[in-house]
């Protein structure tokens, strides 16, 4: 494969990513992600770390949405290279009557057109740990 056309592809993964997000579409989300996917948390929160397979992630996702409420409130960008693509979002996190909007960088890597790696980057990463503790 060329470059452009893995840049074409890695872009086209995650706009159609982000297009059901901002859709609300949990079903196309889901359909996005690689069997094999690894999310990627930082910080030192009860849910950083690595975690892998769909079902891992899907794991963590949900526990994720048990600690606080999240929604998306903007896709910023998408930016695309043959190696990656990245998504700049904007997200809405609340919990016990507290609501931060927060800025986060999601790089993914993509295999077979589907996302199959994700690192998630938080502007204020200490915020969030709280947030999910």
């Amino acid at each position: 494969m060329t470059a452009d056309a893995a840049r074409a592809e890695n872009e086209a993964a995650v706009r159609r990513y982000c297009d059901a997000w901002k859709r609300g579409d949990v079903a196309e989300m889901l359909a996005c992600y690689h069997d094999e996917i690894v999310l990627h948390w930082f910080g030192s929160g009860p849910l950083a770390g690595s975690h892998r397979g769909k079902a891992a992630a899907l794991q963590a996702l949900g526990e994720q949405g048990k600690r606080a409420r999240r929604s998306l409130v903007e896709i910023v960008d998408v930016l695309a290279s043959d190696a990656h693509a990245t998504a700049l979002v904007r997200e809405r996190f609340e919990r016990d009557g507290r609501s931060e909007v927060l800025d986060r960088v999601l790089v993914y890597r993509v295999r077979g057109g589907l996302l199959a790696e994700c690192w998630v980057y938080d502007r204020d990463q200490r915020l969030v740990d709280e947030l999910l503790r």
